[in-house]
């Protein structure tokens, strides 16, 4: 090999060997309330791992770069309230036909973890798990419903209900299993919920409740402030029959000793569990959500409920702070279910990214009931990477310049033969 040739090879491995990261991003506004950045920033990604953050990171560090300016980057959404149990048979059921098959709509959102909210019980999470959790490129956590059955139908949730099987499977599958649910009870006792409790117990894990049915003999305010332990969740926060303003315009007292006890205030937005009259004035409270979530399944997601950045972007226009929206979509979620290798980007944690475009214009919102709202500001997802690879590419911003390309770009090898003659 001559001299020249020698060098140019040379070089061409100094090169190799100083590009460090497999993927850039650059450009971009990154939120990132765990390591509280809230400020322009490139992140790199190597091995499906963010490999470093910084204000200027040199795009001949990278292997590949994308221009992600005008966006605001954050790390991949956890949607702790979802449904997605997609069994085939049970019409009408959450677990069944109501559930959604979660690729379909996570990473065009900026979800890369859903948590399915007790659509199964002890009885048939196992199916669940090979079913659907496996085999989903999203990353799947769940609930198990203390009801054997889960949310097969509201039937099946007023008994069955064992904490210690619940625990045990709790144990078994810890890898996935991040809480207990108890829902849709319509019984006068706090069975379902107590039960639910003690599972958490023993499994050292919190529980979320769907109050379901409000009924006299078990008001709300006793839920939160005598029956739920710190860090369990109330689901459905602003659900109508939810009391939160009293007679003065004021929050009620027992919703700030709820917080201060540490109960956690969920969404949970769904099909029927969001109204606007609930939400407008405690946020102008300053009373936040501490998680926000969708209650995803078939009829949430076609109503005006549709999705998470919709979701998100209803706390914003309603005045909650664009960091503290973040910060209740990401990095909150993951402490609340005992997650906290997600929800953030530091060096070393899973490259699970979002891309957010803030629009600015005339937007409206809509309630579980129809009830309107307008607003100035909707986010809208133009990028997702799951565990460093592009899951979502809204714009095209991770796409090439066709015509950078090869000209026979596309066509396979096998399919040479197609091209005319020179």
């Amino acid at each position: 090999m001559s001299r020249i040739a020698v060098f140019f090879a040379t070089a061409a491995l100094c090169a190799l060997s100083a590009q460090q990261h497999d993927l850039l991003l650059k450009g971009g506004h990154l939120i990132d309330p765990k390591n509280n950045i809230d400020a322009r920033m490139d992140i790199a990604v190597r091995g499906g791992r963010v490999s470093a953050v910084a204000a200027n990171i040199p795009a001949s560090s990278s292997r590949r770069t994308l221009d992600v300016t005008g966006l605001y980057i954050t790390p991949g959404i956890i949607d702790i309230h979802a449904h997605v149990y997609y069994t085939p048979g049970n019409k009408d059921a959450w677990a069944g036909d109501n559930s959604i098959q979660p690729d379909t709509l996570s990473f065009r959102t900026g979800v890369t973890t859903m948590v399915d909210a007790g659509s199964s019980g002890w009885r048939n999470f196992e199916n669940f798990r090979h079913t659907v959790i496996d085999r989903a490129d999203t990353r799947i956590l769940a609930l198990i419903n203390i009801a054997g059955f889960g949310m097969i139908t509201d039937i099946t949730e007023q008994k069955d209900f064992d904490p210690k099987a619940v625990a045990a499977l709790a144990a078994k599958h810890k890898d996935v299993v991040v809480g207990v649910k108890s829902a849709h009870y319509r019984q006068p006792d706090w069975q379902s919920v107590d039960l639910a409790v003690e599972a958490g117990r023993l499994a050292n894990i919190p529980i979320m409740v769907d109050f379901g049915y409000f009924l006299p003999q078990r008001p709300y305010y006793e839920l939160v402030t005598k029956h739920l332990r710190p860090g369990d969740i109330s689901t459905h926060m602003f659900r109508g029959p939810v009391p939160w303003i009293g007679p003065d315009g004021k929050l009620y007292p027992y919703l700030h000793e709820a917080r201060k006890r540490g109960v956690i205030f969920d969404v949970g937005h769904g099909g029927g569990s969001f109204v606007m009259r609930n939400a407008v004035p405690t946020l102008a409270q300053g009373f936040y959500p501490d998680t926000i979530s969708t209650d995803l399944h078939t009829g949430s997601m076609n109503a005006g409920m549709q999705d998470m950045p919709t979701t998100m972007s209803k706390m914003l226009v309603m005045g909650m702070p664009l960091k503290e929206v973040i910060r209740a979509s990401t990095w909150k979620p993951a402490q609340v279910i005992k997650r906290t290798e997600l929800g953030h980007l530091t060096v070393g944690a899973f490259a699970d990214i979002a891309g957010f475009n803030l629009q600015n214009g005339a937007f409206g919102y809509t309630d579980a009931y129809g009830a309107r709202l307008e607003g100035k500001q909707r986010l809208v997802c133009e990028l997702t990477l799951k565990n460093g690879r592009i899951s979502w590419n809204w714009n095209g911003r991770g796409g090439d310049d066709y015509r950078k390309l090869s000209p026979t770009y596309g066509i396979r090898e096998e399919f040479d033969h197609i091209l005319p003659p020179k």
